[in-house]
């Protein structure tokens, strides 16, 4: 990624091909598949590179993701785009389901119930987003997430219902 701070700003980056994830589903568990990515075994999906995602950690039901704000993250106002947080919200969400998930079996987000609760910009420092399983049964999925910035201050909250199925073989 490339940032220049004169009047043109720029921003190049490039992603790795989601089929590495794909062909692992049915073959490794989900606690397994996320801790690769967080080792750097794997790469992390795309959408982490368009965001700028950074650091992951893993443990079975709970996921946290970390993304330093910067300005391609900035809606009109100056603050950090909700759908940045919500992807963030929505990733450490599903994917502390996914910790929990046997190889063969996956899942998809149902819904996301944020609550944006403070602004973030750059000088918010690291975003921390935090991510747990609060049930989870034989089809579906209840976790939530948190964002806070680097004083520990909470930007936004939510909620998210997965589905849980068994993948084709």
């Amino acid at each position: 990624m490339t940032q220049t701070q004169d009047a043109t700003r720029t921003r190049t980056f490039g992603w790795t091909d989601p089929a590495e994830h794909a062909h692992l589903l049915g073959r490794r568990s989900g606690l397994e598949i996320l801790r690769a990515m967080a080792t750097g075994e794997l790469p992390p999906p795309p959408v982490m590179h368009l965001i700028d995602g950074e650091g992951m950690q893993v443990e079975e039901g709970a996921v946290t993701l970390t993304l330093e704000p910067r300005e391609f993250h900035y809606n009109p106002l100056g603050s950090v785009h909700g759908g940045i947080l919500s992807t963030l919200l929505d990733t450490a969400a599903a994917c502390s389901v996914h910790s929990t998930l046997p190889a063969g079996v996956g899942y998809t987000s149902m819904d996301l119930n944020v609550k944006f609760l403070r602004p973030a910009t750059i000088a918010s420092g690291k975003l921390t987003c935090a991510g747990t399983v609060l049930q989870r049964g034989r089809r579906t999925a209840l976790a939530e997430a948190r964002i806070t910035d680097a004083a520990g201050r909470l930007i936004a909250h939510a909620t998210s219902s997965c589905m849980i199925f068994e993948l084709p073989v």
